[in-house]
């Protein structure tokens, strides 16, 4: 444990964003794979339209630091790709 009071107050600070990153990931995690859920099904309208509320919600992960910025634009190319292959 620290003994300082700054060392302190880093303390219960980073507890306190790694709570809130935590919070934002699984946010994500969670638009992701109503993407995924649709395309296992074959709802090709349903996957877009997760797709669509999904692709904001990765890049505000970027925008937050939650996420690096190449794995925000994979995810939504990857995701983006089969969505397309699913429409054919």
């Amino acid at each position: 444990m620290p003994n300082i009071d700054s060392a302190k107050k880093r303390v219960r600070t980073t507890a306190k964003r790694t709570a809130i990153n935590h919070s934002r990931k699984t946010r994500m995690r969670g638009f992701v794979r109503k993407v995924e859920e649709a395309l296992a099904k074959g709802d090709r309208t349903a996957a877009e339209a997760a797709l669509k509320a999904a692709e904001p919600e990765i890049m505000r992960s970027v925008s937050k630091g939650v996420v690096h910025k190449n794995t925000g634009a994979r995810k939504v190319s990857r995701l983006t790709k089969r969505v397309a292959k699913l429409s054919k």
